[in-house]
């Protein structure tokens, strides 16, 4: 494992920055069915094996919290983009945590 140079946030954390209105980018890497089965509102849809051809969807300098099932993938995404200067965060719990609402579909 790589020494981390990415921030971690809890589920909870995420739901509390959407709740008070900031403006939070939120990056989900999980598979395409993983994302129909329920995914937090507003987020951006890449599957993780899909992130080096589509840097130039994410911007460098906003924060983006990155999302999967568990806080694995969302883990090697934050590496791999941290460093590229990337200003990134792991929603650590992942979706299994989410306790907020959820959309569907594509």
């Amino acid at each position: 494992m790589s020494n981390k140079i990415y921030k971690e946030v809890l589920p909870q954390e995420v739901l509390e920055l959407i709740q008070k209105e900031k403006n939070v980018t939120i990056l989900d890497v999980r598979e395409q069915d993983e994302w129909e089965s329920g995914h937090i509102p507003g987020a951006k849809h890449i599957p993780l094996g899909q992130i080096a051809r589509v840097l130039n969807e994410i911007a460098p300098k906003q924060e983006t919290i990155i999302v999967c099932r568990s806080g694995n993938r969302s883990g090697v995404a934050c590496d791999y983009l941290s460093s590229m200067g990337y200003n990134v965060t792991n929603m650590s719990g992942g979706m299994s945590q989410w306790s907020g609402e959820l959309a569907y579909g594509k």
